[in-house]
């Protein structure tokens, strides 16, 4: 059976025409303004779907971005969908294009994701929540991420759209416009199509996730795990992007220090260029840079990857940033101290076939429950008698799956055994 189409914000379904090309039909790619504009909402259209997504309690949004040449990604259209009035129809759907002039006001839309009475319900949407922070001042409440709740599903926990749709809901969707330009205006009917497409399905398959999840008892810790993708931001702290540098846990403390300076100026330029930090200065000459801390604009043309341009460019505030590391404070490189590394590799070992063990048990990915540094830091203090860490693995639902009985074979109250049926098993320790 033919599933309805969407219908327009502020239309009636019998009034309904679609405006642009549906996937399947020919010709897919027409570009024209006068298309693109039929097919992108205005602040009226915006706002009636507000209000109907404000009586429904849920709206489904994705987002277009562009994040190549830029510092952060350029925002280049909102998808927006909630329930129609008329029974049986399909949802409401909303283009809002924020590079048309004038932009259509986005102002309710953006309230929508500040009420905790509204369910926002997106999928992988990290960067999403991310860019529409940053974009809209907002700060979302109420998140459901399709995304997050399959890994609880039983689907696995990078579970594409497309994919998920096909297993979830046995719905096949085009996908030839994911990788487009987004910023060049008029979009192409294909683009404009892929676009609802995005959101069409969006609220049946959270309905089809919900139902699954409340079936299993495994709804709170999904709704659980949203959390931190409400929490997303693309904002980053100067002073601490240089732990991502690469190679960096190869300096010693005082070059540590200055590659800290290198990396702030680094970022502090590419925000107020709007480029990506790698076309200011690639890592490996940063490294190099903060190894050797050159004083000239000649001892710089020594290191590899610093071409001309660079040198005469930058070279003055690169040789402020050096010196301003070498007068700064050493930082100390984090030490694994005993000297128990191959112990505690092993005991890593174990945690992780405990892991891997209970996860599969569960229906779960492992990488939902613990990854190997969160291992690390358990073992870690344990052997060192600190207090618990703050990480994932011993927090919420995971603590319940596995956290407990971690802590408890670490901590030498169980052993683990292999049963008749070769799965582990962990035992009371006896004295």
């Amino acid at each position: 059976m033919e599933r309805p189409r969407p219908v327009s914000a502020g239309l009636a379904a019998a009034e309904y025409h679609p405006p642009v090309a549906r996937p399947g039909d020919n010709p897919a790619t027409v570009r024209s303004a006068a298309n693109h504009a039929a097919a992108t909402a205005n602040s009226a259209d915006i706002a009636l779907l507000a209000e109907r997504a404000k009586q429904t309690g849920r709206l489904a949004i994705d987002t277009e971005f562009m994040g190549e040449g830029r510092y952060r990604s350029l925002l280049c259209l909102v998808q927006v969908a909630t329930d129609s009035e008329a029974e049986g129809e399909g949802p409401l759907i909303a283009l809002a294009d924020p590079l048309t002039d004038p932009a259509p006001d986005c102002s309710p839309l953006a309230e929508l994701l500040a009420d905790p009475e509204v369910e926002i319900i997106l999928h992988a949407g990290r960067q999403d929540t991310a860019l529409l922070r940053r974009q809209w001042g907002v700060e979302i409440t109420n998140l459901f991420d399709t995304q997050i709740a399959a890994g609880f599903a039983g689907f696995g926990a990078q579970a594409g759209y497309g994919n998920l749709l096909s297993a979830a809901l046995s719905i096949k969707v085009e996908k030839g416009a994911s990788y487009t330009r987004w910023d060049k205006r008029p979009l192409s009917d294909e683009q404009l199509a892929y676009a609802r497409g995005d959101v069409d399905h969006l609220l049946d398959l959270r309905d089809e996730l919900v139902n699954r999840l409340t079936e299993s008892g495994r709804l709170e810790w999904a709704r659980e795990e949203c959390l931190p993708i409400a929490a997303a931001t693309d904002q980053r702290d100067p002073f601490e992007v240089w732990r991502r540098v690469g190679k960096v846990s190869g300096l010693n403390s005082k070059q540590r220090a200055v590659a800290r300076e290198l990396a702030a100026w680094r970022e502090e330029t590419a925000l107020e260029e709007d480029k990506p930090v790698g076309s200011v200065i690639q890592d490996p000459p940063l490294v190099e840079l903060a190894r050797r801390q050159p004083q000239t604009a000649n001892a710089m043309r020594d290191i590899r990857g610093l071409h001309e341009g660079i040198v005469k460019r930058r070279g003055d505030e690169i040789i402020a940033a050096v010196q301003r590391g070498l007068e700064a404070e050493p930082i100390p490189s984090e030490s694994r101290g005993d000297g128990g590394d191959a112990r505690e590799t092993a005991l890593c070992s174990l945690a992780d076939a405990l892991v891997r063990t209970r996860t599969r048990a569960a229906g779960l990915a492992p990488e939902l429950v613990a990854t190997r540094s969160d291992l690390q830091r358990v073992v870690s203090s344990v052997r060192r008698k600190e207090d618990e860490p703050d990480v994932r693995t011993l927090q919420g639902w995971r603590r319940e799956v596995v956290g407990a009985e971690l802590l408890d074979l670490l901590h030498g109250r169980t052993t683990l055994g292999v049963g008749d049926d070769l799965t582990i098993e962990a035992l009371p320790r006896h004295s």
